[in-house]
């Protein structure tokens, strides 16, 4: 639903909206067409037919049987002919060249085309390059480039072909990076691709091998060997090939190999198995040897057709969606990206396997389409903002005569209590809250401070914060413990230990007596004019209650117990 009302937004403001197809042209499979799910890495489109390429003059034997092929794949997937493509291609050339530090790109590049021309393939045709730069070559003098040539004329024709039937050549992809991209996407490299791991590539087809360096993704050093393979017997091929390899290796060491054989000539596994290499070695079959899939796919696609997608048609058809630090440019997109925008320059991105082009007179229709959003509110905003406000006024002006009335009737209502010296109600509320909350804290703190053996007679606290209580004890260090227990919790109170004595009528008494002697205290912060009436009121319950918490009835106890004698003596206002 969403894809259909953006396609029916942009065709009517005039985008282009194509299909993004991709096509890799695959020697020993042939014309493959594909389109992969990256979200859920599963191939949802697939078709394959033969298609003649000479590796002598690497490039498609063909152009007319290009076209037919591709047209007929295109009916067999049902996929619009108007669509853009990006092509993935054998690699004609790759090499490795050191150039001075200090060398502009467009030097490098001039550089990198008279090196290539020097090649057989180039002699005769112009090439195409693309470059980037090793990873590790900023901390010396000179740069280490890796380059790859494509002969111009192949890219014109196919351009040409693209045309004709109504696609667009959005993309040049070579088989190196495809089938890199490829093993990354699918996790068949994971080990070996962990950033900073060291691991050698073997990619072995009908011409020859070519052994590629690494250092996690990024590509370190590049050897190819040109072999024959067409010449030699079964089991000759792969006495050479490792008798080849074994000196080449050498001057890559590394802990990982992995083995990729693209031709039916050599099965890789068969290969590692005869080779002499000390460390870890995997093998794919790139082949009609292979027995296992690269990608799962859909439903639709046919059994027989599993086995011959491969690792390049995997590896160009998540080029655009799927990021990998080696990019190559054959079709100077990079360049007309920076060379500055202009009226008729396009912009393009990709949503959803659709690649859409917006040119400058859609952006202009898409700016007048926004601004129309944003200005015809701001107008019917203007319009009715009067009235809106006007009404808003009203209800403005009715509060402000509700809020001065309450006002005034709070006024007179002070006033009235000033005048006849009644309370005034902040202040009141206030010494009610301070109040209550030293009473409160005083109550916690006496459930938190008392000793096992120790008990409380008597507690009393005022709203003034006015503190006094009495108890027993078995020992004076249970007394101690229990008076600095209550100023720690009671900070600002400044209690003091105001009486102690042991309970007793004389000393005689005391030392005759056999059972544990027991300790009267008197904790407080009152004077001793405020104490005086408290202790003449209370006096007959404290005696009542020092009898009734005598040590010879506390020892039968087993928890700790605070005993309060009614009645407490509280300020009759905090009540």
């Amino acid at each position: 639903m969403i894809e259909k009302f953006l396609n029916d937004l942009l065709s009517q403001l005039g985008a282009g909206s194509k299909e993004l197809v991709y096509v890799s042209v695959t020697p020993g499979v042939g014309l493959e067409v594909i389109q992969v799910d990256p979200a859920i890495k599963t191939v949802k489109n697939y078709g394959h037919k033969p298609l003649q390429y000479s590796d002598a003059m690497r490039e498609i034997a063909d152009y007319d049987e290009f076209r037919t092929t591709l047209q007929e794949l295109f009916s067999d997937l049902n996929i619009n002919p108007k669509c853009n493509i990006v092509i993935n291609l054998p690699m004609v050339h790759f090499g490795k060249i050191e150039l001075p530090l200090l060398l502009n790109d467009e030097g490098v590049t001039e550089a990198i085309i008279s090196e290539v021309e020097q090649s057989y393939i180039f002699k005769r045709c112009e090439p195409v390059v693309s470059w980037f730069e090793a990873a590790s070559s900023t901390a010396s003098d000179s740069r280490t480039i890796f380059y790859s040539a494509i002969q111009k004329p192949a890219i014109d024709k196919i351009k040409e072909i693209l045309t004709e039937i109504g696609a667009t050549l959005s993309g040049v992809e070579i088989s190196l990076i495809s089938t890199l991209r490829a093993l990354s996407f699918s996790g068949l490299t994971e080990v070996q691709m962990e950033e900073g791991t060291p691991w050698n590539l073997m990619i072995v087809n009908s011409t020859g091998y070519a052994l590629v360096s690494l250092s996690g993704k990024n590509i370190v050093d590049y050897y190819e060997e040109p072999l024959a393979l067409k010449t030699y017997e079964l089991d000759e091929i792969y006495d050479v090939i490792n008798t080849s390899s074994q000196i080449a290796l050498m001057n890559f060491p590394t802990n990982y190999l992995y083995v990729v054989s693209e031709t039916d000539l050599v099965s890789a596994e068969h290969l590692i198995s005869r080779m002499q290499f000390e460390g870890k070695v995997d093998a794919l079959e790139n082949n009609s040897f292979r027995k296992r899939e690269i990608l799962a796919v859909s439903l639709n696609i046919l059994p027989d057709q599993v086995m011959k997608i491969s690792l390049e048609s995997v590896g160009v058809a998540i080029s655009k969606v799927c990021s990998y630090p080696i990019q190559l440019d054959f079709l100077g997109l990079k360049n007309t990206e920076t060379s500055g925008s202009t009226v008729d320059e396009t912009i393009s991105f990709h949503f959803n396997g659709k690649e859409i082009v917006l040119t400058g007179a859609v952006l202009m229709k898409i700016a007048y389409v926004i601004a129309a959003i944003l200005i015809i509110p701001a107008l019917a905003a203007l319009l009715f903002l009067p009235m809106v406000q006007k009404s808003q006024q009203a209800n403005l002006n009715d509060i402000n005569s509700k809020i001065e009335k309450v006002d005034t009737e709070i006024k007179e209502l002070t006033e009235q209590a000033s005048a006849s010296g009644s309370f005034v109600v902040k202040t009141e509320i206030e010494n009610v809250l301070k109040n209550n909350r030293i009473k409160l804290m005083s109550y916690s703190a006496i459930g938190e401070a008392v000793p096992q053996d120790l008990w409380i007679t008597y507690f009393v606290t005022k709203e003034n914060g006015k503190i006094d209580i009495k108890g027993i004890a078995e020992n004076v260090e249970d007394i101690y413990i229990f008076f600095k227990n209550m100023k720690d919790f009671l900070i600002d109170t400044q209690l003091r230990l105001y009486k102690l004595e042991m309970q007793s009528n004389s000393l005689d008494e005391a030392v005759s007596s056999n059972g544990p002697v027991a300790y009267e205290f008197e904790i407080t912060n009152m004077t001793e004019a405020e104490l005086s009436p408290a202790s003449a009121e209370t006096a007959p319950a404290a005696s009542e209650a020092a009898k009734q918490a005598s040590p010879e009835s506390a020892a039968k106890r087993d928890t700790k117990q605070v005993k309060d004698l009614e009645p407490i003596d509280v300020d009759a206002k905090s009540k």
